[in-house]
Formats: structure tokens, sequence, C-alpha cells
């Protein structure tokens, strides 16, 4: 158990090693995939929409 403890700060250096290595995207990287997401988003909510509110006309046609 002690020697658990002891290998802490071990860890959190080498998460800080790693961090150093990571490949941050740039301002404008990170704006055009969030534009992306938005619009694949309002796509998929309106290709919803549609496709629920015309199985629901389907269902009461059906029942009448």
């Amino acid at each position: 158990m002690i020697k658990k403890i002891k290998s802490i700060p071990g860890f959190f250096k080498e998460v800080k090693e790693e961090v150093k290595k990571v490949n941050w995207s740039t301002r404008k990287e990170l704006f055009s995939a969030a534009v992306v997401v938005l619009i694949v988003s309002v796509l998929l909510t309106t290709y919803i929409f549609g496709v629920d509110t015309g199985l629901s006309h389907l269902v009461k046609i059906i029942l009448g």
C-alpha cells in the first residue's frame, strides 16, 4: 500500500510529460470542427423531426 502511495508523484510527473506531447488544435481548427458539428446536428434534428412527424400522421390515418 505504501509503495502505491509513493508512486503517486511519479505518476503525475509522467502525466505532465505526456500532456506536453499533445498536439493541441488551433483556434481555427477548433472553430471549423464546431461549425461542422453544429451543421450536422441541425441536419439530423431536422431529418428526425420530419420522419417523426410523417410517421405520426401515418399512424393517425391508419387508426382513424
